[in-house]
């Protein structure tokens, strides 16, 4: 008699087929963030997620940010983090030591993905024109090298991706001066998917997704056309930090991206369970015309 177990796990990875064959050769953009960057257990799911999704036929980009790690470093050497309206302060000082801890966990994660076998390069914004931007103001202030995303030039992406690279982007971008700006990793995770017309755009952060009710749990929404995530941030239902997300998640869509995912970066294999079964994990957000997965399988 063959062992239940082992058929379990012949059906999950047949679960996964028609996922496999519909995204084979897309790309998807994977914005890393939150708790998982700093508990190295997930790290370790998150990268081993990213390398099976190139292994299997996907393209994926990851854009990582490293606040948390940020913020370590400015008390590290002695300098205190502001925030204005939830948005971290940024003088010439505070720059530079985000740049290079930014740098230094982009090639931690560079090292990751290639001790599993695949081949990855880590750039910033500014490498090959990646991502200009202009100041950014916090509500009318000024918040210092904080920038905003005005343009996308995504050929050193396809020239990476085509050479069978797994692109690795930290968020840190050059304005018409030249001068350099910490961007949102939101936010630059959003104008690449858009530049590279990702099929998919998994934001991965501490949070399981879109609630109708947030006090309620078992409210979690698997799946939102864009108009009803409008609705919802319109009839108050999402509120907070939230807000931004899912309109950068509209914004995405509405600029051509297929699909995005909020998605708990805290469960272990949150990718995989979003992208290749037929439950999925979080939230997923799609275009008008989106055709729903999870409900004919639920």
């Amino acid at each position: 008699m063959i062992n239940q177990k082992y058929l379990e796990k012949a059906e999950v990875l047949i679960e996964a087929l028609p996922y496999i064959q519909r995204f084979n050769r897309k790309i998807v953009v994977i914005k890393y963030g939150g708790s998982a960057m700093l508990d190295e257990e997930l790290k370790a799911n998150v990268i081993k997620d990213a390398v099976l999704l190139k292994l299997v036929g996907f393209k994926p980009i990851i854009v990582h940010g490293g606040g948390k790690e940020i913020s370590r470093w400015v008390g590290k050497v002695g300098m205190e983090a502001k925030f204005v309206n939830g948005l971290r302060v940024t003088d010439k000082d505070t720059m530079e030591i985000a740049e290079m801890v930014l740098a230094k966990v982009n090639k931690e994660l560079v090292n990751y993905v290639q001790s599993l076998g695949v081949r990855a390069v880590g750039i910033s914004g500014k490498d090959g024109g990646l991502l200009k931007c202009k100041k950014k103001l916090s509500g009318g202030e000024d918040i210092g090298y904080v920038g905003e995303v005005t343009e996308v030039d995504p050929k050193i992406l396809h020239d990476l991706l085509e050479k069978d690279f797994l692109p690795i982007v930290f968020p840190v971008g050059y304005d018409e001066n030249y001068d350099t700006y910490n961007i949102n990793a939101d936010d630059a995770a959003c104008a690449i998917a858009e530049a590279v017309h990702a099929e998919k755009l998994a934001f991965l952060s501490d949070i399981e997704g879109v609630y109708k009710d947030q006090n309620d749990p078992s409210t979690l929404i698997s799946e939102l056309h864009v108009n009803e995530a409008q609705e919802l941030i319109q009839q108050g239902y999402v509120g907070g930090g939230m807000i931004p997300k899912l309109n950068n998640c509209i914004h995405a869509i509405e600029k051509g991206v297929n699909r995005v995912h909020i998605l708990d970066g805290r469960i272990p294999h949150s990718l995989l369970l979003e992208i290749f079964t037929n439950k999925g994990i979080g939230t997923a957000i799609l275009r008008e015309d989106g055709e729903k997965f999870y409900h004919e399988h639920a």
